[in-house]
């Protein structure tokens, strides 16, 4: 395997990995709803997170749409998730 093949599906499983993580928040968001509430400031972190890649995807010279995809979710799943746990 080539290095640019490995790499590219390095990205892949990256990519898949992530969006993963941030609809993991779906069970917490289920708990707080049920009356169980988080700590919201990893959730919150997160969002923040998610929404500077998505930005940094968003503004590259071509956009970065793997990098856009991947963190889209944690964006709105870690803000939902965040205010659920107030």
């Amino acid at each position: 395997m080539t290095h640019s093949k490995l790499n590219q599906n390095i990205g892949r499983i990256a990519s898949v990995i992530s969006v993963l993580m941030y609809v993991s928040y779906l069970a917490q968001f289920a708990s707080n709803l049920a009356g169980q509430k988080g700590n919201p400031v990893q959730p919150f972190v997160a969002a923040v997170n998610a929404s500077l890649w998505v930005t940094y995807g968003w503004t590259a010279p071509k956009k970065d749409w793997p990098i856009i995809i991947a963190n889209a979710p944690g964006v709105v799943l870690g803000l939902v998730t965040g205010i659920t746990c107030l």
